[in-house]
């Protein structure tokens, strides 16, 4: 049975780097701390991680009659509306679906949030997009000011806004924390640097999380950078891996991916398995039907089973190392949620792939000039637990 991390590592006498850590390879299931992440790496393999910072996005509110209601802010559209969930209580509050058209709820400081219609569509009863009117200069300021994190159930105190930011954090905009990244330090960066692997950079700030009960997620804004875009081209094209920090890093690369519209293509086409730099909303969600065309390994924390973007660990890694990987980590007592452990997905490179840079290779420099050498391990398909 999972256990969810009730505080940060932090708290529980570990350095961000010391939770644990279980790489899933084709060479077998690998306990270890996160910190050892640069002996599960090559040179020019490639990380992708996401720059968005967290916003304090949990507000406490009233409703008319003077009930206490959260607020949780999720994404702001473009036409300067946001996305809102109401929730009972503040602390750790559970969600509410009897919101109405034109409902106003009080925010601190003389600020309001007029519900204006259910999101995505009229069916829904649980997102809403409202006018958000702080009275107190801009909103992310205003969050700042007057906002605590998103937090559930399983997070029973209050943590700062710090501790829920990345170190990669940039441009604010999350409602929650894009996690897979929290266990990295300026010290493992520094050292996997060092090491040859080669960072990039993606933006894409995450709405609420709470979308788990088998529900898709919704539009994120999302920027994938000219650079970014040309480094994972040069990787794919060297036979190196390119490795997604997290689901937010995977839906932004692969609606980014040349010619599919948001959509994954067919996995063997050269033009539509090119990745252009892109930035916009994107509905993409990944799965059974839609396998990822260019993350080849994830970083990755521990979710629900019922959670909608276990379907996307599969589009990359596939069922079986997946589901592998899941019952070792249970077995094992690995910690859940934004504040536990963490799991390096690097599935067997693809036979087709692994032709054409087995072609690549024989057409290029031979001995040390060649980008890549594939081991015998690389094309294991056996699990060692």
């Amino acid at each position: 049975m999972n256990r969810a991390a009730s505080q940060p590592p932090e708290a529980r006498g570990l350095t961000r780097d010391g939770v644990r850590l279980l790489a899933a390879t084709p060479d077998g299931l690998v306990h270890a701390r996160f910190r050892d992440l640069p002996r599960f790496l090559a040179p020019g393999d490639l990380l992708v991680v996401n720059t968005s910072a967290t916003l304090a996005a949990a507000l406490p509110a009233q409703r008319a009659g003077g009930r206490t209601v959260t607020v949780h802010l999720s994404n702001q559209l473009d036409n300067g509306t946001w996305l809102v969930e109401l929730r009972q209580g503040q602390a750790a509050p559970r969600r509410l679906s009897d919101g109405v058209p034109g409902e106003v709820i009080t925010i601190p400081g003389g600020g309001s949030v007029t519900l204006l219609r259910p999101y995505p569509d009229p069916a829904a009863t649980r997102i809403w997009a409202a006018a958000v009117t702080t009275g107190d200069g801009p909103v992310h300021g205003y969050l700042a000011r007057h906002g605590q994190p998103i937090r559930y159930s399983y997070v029973p105190g209050q943590w700062p806004l710090t501790a829920y930011q990345t170190v990669f954090a940039h441009s604010p905009g999350s409602a929650e924390m894009p996690s897979a990244a929290r266990p990295f330090t300026a010290d493992l960066v520094t050292r996997l640097i060092a090491a040859g692997v080669v960072m990039a950079p993606i933006t894409l700030h995450t709405g609420v999380a709470s979308l788990e009960a088998g529900e898709a997620p919704l539009p994120e804004w999302f920027e994938v950078p000219q650079p970014t875009a040309d480094l994972v081209n040069l990787t794919r094209a060297a036979g190196r891996r390119v490795i997604a920090v997290g689901t937010t890093c995977t839906r932004a690369l692969e609606s980014a991916v040349a010619g599919t519209a948001g959509q994954a293509g067919p996995v063997d086409d050269p033009v539509a398995g090119r990745v252009t730099a892109r930035r916009g909303w994107t509905s993409l969600v990944l799965g059974p039907e839609h396998p990822a065309r260019v993350v080849t390994g994830l970083i990755t924390g521990w979710h629900e089973a019922g959670a909608s973007h276990l379907a996307l660990l599969e589009a990359v890694a596939g069922r079986t190392l997946v589901e592998a990987s899941y019952r070792e980590a249970e077995a094992a007592g690995y910690l859940w949620h934004e504040f536990g452990d963490s799991c390096l997905l690097l599935p067997p490179v693809p036979a087709a792939r692994l032709g054409r840079v087995l072609a690549q290779s024989a057409a290029g420099a031979a001995g040390s000039q060649r980008l890549m050498q594939p081991s015998s391990s690389s094309v294991s398909t056996g699990l060692v637990t």
